[in-house]
């Protein structure tokens, strides 16, 4: 990545699980740099979804390396997720016709339910599907497949975490981290956001700030999705020794049903 600048740049590791991104800083310049970022970053970029893309180059090995401003800002709190300002992004997001158009062209293909359920079934170890809450939990989205089904699928981020909400020092707001983004169902990422952090008496009112209604059907869907990704999260968490979080999601998982 150095040879990409001269010497008086700093270019230091920025983290993330996959070892492929970067900060570089020059004086009052500061990029934030990728390797093998996907052509979709260009068009959240233009509609304003992510910092602004700077520059993208081919190298002589075939990777790309995108640069995009690198924004002084912090993270949304969970309490801000409450703000007309994140229902507004998240549906200009849900209906953009060039995000959708982009990802289609990349062969993303739309993420069906069955194909949820099927990854939930397959990827439970024996231990947890012995759980009295994960056999209701799976028996649950069995029951209900057949009724939340949705003719109208977006493009969805897929982890809506306030820690991908990204607010500038210009105010401006970000969502970030689009390695899971998926053609779907919104309700995908309605329901992570609204079961997260805003408190269910207000859910109609966060929706009609989005642009919806809280029907019994999107509620349905809603529910359906949020018990899939509890349980992901939860053999997940399993998985990587984190057992406290696993017991945390739980926990969850006995609310919620």
């Amino acid at each position: 990545m150095e040879h990409l600048f001269d010497q008086e740049w700093e270019i230091v590791p920025a983290g993330g699980a996959t070892g492929e991104a970067f900060f570089a800083k020059h004086h009052e310049q500061k990029l934030f740099l990728k390797r093998n970022s996907s052509p979709f970053l260009a068009v959240l970029s233009a509609e304003g979804i992510v910092p602004k893309l700077v520059w993208t180059k081919r190298m002589e090995n075939g990777d790309v390396i995108t640069a995009q401003h690198w924004l002084n800002g912090r993270e949304l709190d969970p309490e801000e997720m409450l703000q007309k300002r994140v229902a507004k992004l998240l549906n200009k997001i849900h209906v953009s016709k060039p995000l959708l158009t982009m990802l289609e062209r990349l062969g993303k293909q739309s993420f069906e339910p069955e194909m949820m359920l099927a990854e939930v079934e397959t990827t439970l170890d024996f231990d947890l599907l012995n759980l009295p809450v994960v056999s209701q939990s799976i028996s649950f989205l069995q029951k209900n497949i057949d009724d939340i089904h949705f003719e109208e699928y977006v493009v969805c981020h897929g982890d809506v975490n306030h820690n991908n909400w990204l607010l500038s020092d210009y105010n401006q707001l970000y969502l970030i981290d689009w390695d899971g983004a998926m053609i779907a169902d919104p309700a995908i990422d309605l329901g992570m956001l609204l079961y997260w952090y805003i408190p269910e008496e207000q859910w109609s009112s966060w929706l009609d700030q989005y642009g919806t209604i809280l029907t019994d059907h999107l509620r349905l869907r809603m529910k359906w999705y949020v018990v899939s990704q509890t349980l992901l999260s939860i053999q997940w968490h399993k998985a990587k020794g984190r057992f406290h979080e696993m017991n945390h999601w739980l926990e969850y998982l006995h609310s919620i049903l």
